[in-house]
């Protein structure tokens, strides 16, 4: 997924606007990032077990207990990389 993407599903996100960020990353869930935002999403809805499961995916099950706000801004600084 473009790195533009993501950006504006995180800036989205941040926002409050869940439905529309959701649907961005769910364009493409093979992409560890998006599915990453994916995770932190669904832990924002207070759906835990998707989280889980989205975080899985990415490989960054580390990160299910951080903060939600704090996680966008660390993956928004991954994308600047």
């Amino acid at each position: 997924m473009k790195p533009d993407n993501l950006l504006r599903a995180i800036d989205l996100a941040a926002a409050g606007a869940w439905d529309d960020a959701h649907g961005i990353v769910q364009q493409d869930e093979a992409d560890p990032t998006a599915a990453w935002i994916h995770a932190v999403l669904h832990k924002i809805e207070g759906d835990a077990g998707n989280a889980r499961y989205w975080y899985r995916r990415a490989g960054r099950m580390e990160h299910v207990n951080d903060d939600p706000q704090v996680e966008l801004a660390a993956i928004r600084g991954s994308l600047a990389r």
